[in-house]
């Protein structure tokens, strides 16, 4: 990928907040270039179905149950051999290269007491999470048995912090837990409506909250309304 020309390397950004914020100043540097940009990646997204049959059916018919976190896998090389045009790290030796890399997306953080979040960038791609994978192929050897070329294929989950990812889902299903802050004129059996897109569980809901009155509710008091079993009488 280029930009005018100019070639650009993967680079890896190391932070150690999950909002990926406040980077890792113990990585240097960083963001950390892959030593030589990998021919291709690969992105696995999976959806995740209960695929449960009852007993006595013939077939089934798969329930969702999640959209797993997307898996990013780069294979490349670290290389000491001087023969690849435009390699980055000619000055060290591949096994500096290599725990340079491990430190940055392997080894555990001792402040956040688990490995860094990393944000992998090639253009305009960018893919934010952690490290879940390492596979390490040593290929070529100095006379002494140190490396001199090592395959590297990594693969990376994808991670997004509790807040952002509940934003981004926007769940509104009533099998889940809502919170609502209530406005001048709100009325328990609408809100409960809106909801549940059935008024009748207001009673549920005002046993769940404690509420004292159902017909006058205070400007400004957050009320949760919880899964409901449908199965109780309103």
């Amino acid at each position: 990928m280029t930009t005018e020309g100019k070639l650009e390397k993967v680079m890896i950004r190391v932070f150690k907040d999950q909002n990926f914020k406040e980077k890792e100043s113990s990585i240097s540097p960083n963001p950390f270039p892959l030593p030589v940009n990998p021919e291709s990646y690969s992105r696995s997204l999976r959806i995740m179905n209960n695929m449960e049959q009852g007993i006595g059916n013939e077939g089934t018919n798969p329930n969702f149950v999640a959209a797993t976190p997307e898996e990013l896998r780069l294979e490349f090389i670290f290389d000491g051999t001087d023969t690849i045009q435009g390699y980055s790290y000619l000055k060290q030796p591949v096994k500096q290269q290599l725990k340079n890399f491990i430190d940055a997306v392997y080894n555990m953080n001792g402040t956040i007491h688990r490995p860094n979040f990393l944000q992998i960038q090639w253009g305009q791609f960018v893919f934010s999470g952690t490290l879940s994978n390492l596979d390490l192929n040593y290929t070529l050897f100095e006379a002494n048995g140190d490396p001199l070329r090592v395959k590297v294929n990594a693969t990376f989950i994808s991670y997004v912090a509790p807040k952002e990812r509940t934003a981004k889902e926007g769940k509104t299903s009533p099998d889940l837990t809502h919170v609502r802050q209530t406005k001048a004129g709100d009325r328990l059996d609408l809100m409960t409506y809106n909801i549940y897109k059935d008024s009748k569980f207001f009673l549920q809901v005002g046993k769940a909250n404690n509420l004292t009155s159902i017909r006058k509710l205070a400007t400004g008091k957050e009320i949760v309304f919880p899964p409901i079993d449908k199965t109780q009488e309103a």
